[in-house]
This record gives structure tokens, sequence and C-alpha cells, in this order.
């Protein structure tokens, strides 16, 4: 298979041969990745490629039928990566990224490592395009972790009269600098391996549209006239056949499809496709957004000084825990990037690649915001409606690109100015927003600590330009308390 392929054969194409026991792999790989005589023929007799090994971890006896759903004991199962020899070996797990290798296991952990020797970046990243009425385009590479709606963002429908989003991709970004001297993205998936509880019209129509054909559904609930159910889809379901094949209904006690069920859908099919998401030169991209989700404290939305500010606000990223993450609900979580779970190789040593691709681009660089949807009041109720009116916030950032729209400068970056954030037609109170845009020097004094233990993890490792982001942030913020 190919992790790009327009006419195959693109800038940064990569090619994989996944040798694997399941069926199940087989047939969604042919939906997430380009497949076929083509990418052999490109290949040839001495090309070069990315071997991925995949078993499920359950060897049959003579005569033996096995279980439905293969897989070894979790004691037993390796999910191993090579960086050094661009190499994955995986066995014992017969689901999602553990066993779709091009997936996260290429993509993102061997592709990061394989980024920084050719000098690109491979980034756990969003790809949109963004159209103002006037026609002008902008392009959005975002990158966010769990449970902070990068799926809804790729798709989105604005609120904003005018405006259009397209679809680049909705999970992983590959970016290298072009000919021209900018940052080109690639979506190098074909497909989308997208979580179904909580997917519906009302959260992401666009995806909900994908799924009329030509896709798989894993681990839902069957229901009785063979369609599939998950939590949070639009209309209830009063019967079915769980995601562990017994017999359902609301009253079982228990959800009926798994929390991290699945869907996998073509890319070709979402109705707000981009023309260009195969373009194998990518889109120039105008705007890198990080995101996190934090109760309080971190403004909706702030823009950064410079391509290295950038960086560290990237690495920063953090959000307080939920039910989708592993520890204490609550508490706060850094994923710098969101690229912990996904980085083959140190995080220091890839903040250092950031800063110098960020040096060779110059002044052709993005430019960098960081975005926080989930503000909640002493009430506990989010307080920015999210969903569609994020695109409110979008077209900013797009009119600070085109300079028609001033900033605040603050201690942690550039914030809107209150009467320069489109909002009309939202019933959002005034002091609302200010709360929404308030950054509280008070609060970031105390996020200090936090920063340094984060920092200290990467002892040595960590870039001096990042120590000098640290160090500058707090000067700032002593500033900002003397005035």
């Amino acid at each position: 298979y190919q992790r790009r392929v327009h006419g195959i054969g693109g800038p940064i194409s990569k090619v994989g041969v996944q040798v694997t026991d399941s069926p199940y792999v087989v047939v969604n790989m042919h939906i997430m990745t380009r497949v076929g005589t083509n990418v052999l023929n490109m290949l040839g007799s001495n090309g070069t490629f990315i071997p991925c090994l995949h078993s499920v971890g359950y060897p049959l006896a003579p005569g033996e039928t096995g279980p439905l759903w293969p897989c070894a004991p979790i004691e037993k199962k390796y999910i191993s990566h090579f960086p050094e020899e661009n190499l994955i070996w995986s066995y014992g797990s017969g689901y999602g990224g553990n066993a779709l290798l091009g997936k996260k296991c290429l993509a993102l952990r061997i592709a990061s490592a394989m980024a920084r020797r050719e000098g690109w970046l491979a980034e756990h990243m969003l790809i949109m395009r963004l159209t103002s009425p006037a026609g002008q385009r902008f392009h959005i590479c975002a990158a966010f972790p769990s449970a902070c709606g990068k799926t809804n963002l790729a798709m989105l429908e604005p609120t904003v009269p005018g405006w259009k989003v397209e679809t680049v991709g909705d999970d992983i970004a590959w970016m290298k600098i072009g000919k021209d001297g900018r940052l080109r993205a690639i979506n190098p998936e074909a497909g989308f391996f997208g979580v179904a509880p909580g997917t519906s019209y009302k959260s992401n129509p666009m995806a909900m549209e994908c799924l009329h054909e030509n896709c798989i559904f894993t681990n839902c609930v069957d229901t009785p006239d063979g369609d599939i159910w998950w939590e949070g889809m639009d209309q209830p379901c009063n019967h079915g056949v769980d995601w562990k094949g017994k017999e359902w209904t609301p009253a079982s006690g228990e959800k009926g499809a798994h929390p991290n069920a699945r869907f996998t859908a073509p890319a070709r099919q979402c109705p707000v496709i981009c023309p260009d998401w195969e373009d194998p030169e990518g889109v120039p991209v105008d705007i890198i957004l990080f995101g996190g989700r934090r109760l309080s404290l971190v403004p909706l939305v702030h823009e950064a000084f410079n391509w290295d500010h950038g960086v560290f606000l990237g690495s920063q990223a953090s959000s307080e825990t939920t039910a989708a993450n592993i520890g204490s609900v609550g508490q706060l979580r850094r994923d710098p990037m969101a690229m912990k779970p996904f980085c083959g190789y140190n995080m220091g040593d890839y903040w250092q690649h950031w800063l110098e691709m960020g040096d060779k681009l110059g002044d052709k660089a993005p430019r960098i915001f960081y975005v926080n949807w989930f503000r909640k009041n002493e009430a506990g109720k989010f307080i920015w409606p999210g969903f569609g009116e994020n695109s409110r916030i979008l077209k900013w950032m797009c009119e600070r690109l085109a300079g028609n729209v001033g900033v605040r400068q603050t201690a942690i970056g550039y914030v809107p100015k209150i009467d320069e954030l489109d909002t009309v037609g939202l019933d959002l109170d005034a002091s609302v927003l200010e709360q929404l845009l308030a950054v509280d020097a008070a609060g970031w004094k105390a996020e200090l600590a936090d920063l340094r233990k984060h920092f200290g993890q990467f002892g040595d490792r960590l870039p001096s330009r990042m120590k000098g982001q640290l160090q500058k942030l707090e000067e700032r913020l002593n500033q900002t308390a003397r005035l």
C-alpha cells in the first residue's frame, strides 16, 4: 500500500508493505490506504518500502476455528517500532492503530523519525481549507489531544455567512517545504477511521454523510433491520445485538457500542472533501493551530508572537483529563503538539526540529495560534457554543493574516479585540466574551511550576530556545503584575 498516491509518487510519498493474518486488517487497509498493482509497479524490483509485520497473536491448532475476535492477552501484546530501520512489528492485537500499521505506526511514529532525517514534518493534524466570501483561500493544519473535536473541526459547517470549509484530511498531515519556499501539507491517508459514539447529524453531519456505503463498522450495535447504531446517534435504539454479540436494550445496564467503536469510510465520500485533497504537491499552509481542553485559564484564542513562541505554545498543549484518557478525570495532562503517543524520537529533539524548520521557512512560515473551546463558568456550563460557531474564531485568524483586524497584546500572546470578533447573530453577552478572552496573569504565574516540571523531563535535550521562551513568559507575567 502507499501512504500518498495521486497518480502515485508525490514528493513525500512513502510505500509500506504489510503482512498480516487478519482479514479485518486487509479490508480496512483497502479503505485507509491506496493499494494495488500501481503501487507495486511504482515500487519496482528495487524500490524502498517500510516493512510492516502483523499478527493477531492467536495460533490455531489443526482443526481449531478460534474465537470471533482473536488476539493475545495484554501481557503478550507487542507493538514495536524500529525508527532507525523504518520497521514495524505488531503482535497480539487485531484492532485499530495497533493492527492497521499504515496509520499511527507508519504515518506518525516511523514517519516522524524519517521526517526529521529528511527535513519535513509528520504531524497528528487535520488539514482544512477555509474560503472567504471574496474567494480568498486559507489552509489550516490543527493539532488537538483526544476529546477536543478534531474531526468535527475538519468537517465544520460554518455559521458565518459566506465562509466555506473543505476537508483535506482529518487526522494526519505530512508537511514539506515546497519549491515556493512555503510549507505544504498532504493527507497521507485515503479514508477516515473515526470514533463512532457521539458522532451524529448534530455533532458532525458531514461525517454522517460519509457513512451510507463502502464502510466498515467495528464494535457497534447491530439493529434488527440490518442497520448500525451507537450511543449519541440522532435517533434512539430500542433493541439490538451489542458489541459483545449479546442481545441488548437500553435497560441492559451497559452501553451497546464499545466506547471506542469505529467507522472506516473512504475520504472521497465526504461531501465537503477538498478538490485538491490528493494534490501530490500539497496545499500551502497558512495557519498552524494548537489546542486543548481547559476549563479555565486558557483563553478562547491567542496568537503566537513568532514561530519560536508558537512552537512553545504547541509544546505546552494540555487538557484536563476526560474519560477518553487513562488517568484521573480532571487532572492536567500535557500532550505536546498532540504527539505524545506518536512521536518516534525524543521530544526535546522533536522541538528542536520544529525550530529548525522555522529557521528554514523564515518569513514564509505559517502563523501559529492556540484555541480553547472548552471554558466553563462557575456553574460548570460551557460558555462558548462551539461546533459551527468555531468558524468565527477561524475567520478572525484569517482576518489577522489579511491585516484586517488588530490585537491586544498580553503576556501569553495576542488576543482579539472584543469588537473585532464577529459575533453577529450570536446570543453571547459581552461580559461572557470578556471572560472567554481574559488573560489571568496570576493564574498563569501559578501555571509556571507545572510548565517547569513538564520541560524538566527532557533534561539537556530541551532546546535552549525553549528554555528562553519559558523565561520570557515569566518575565512578561512579572511585568504585567507590576502594571
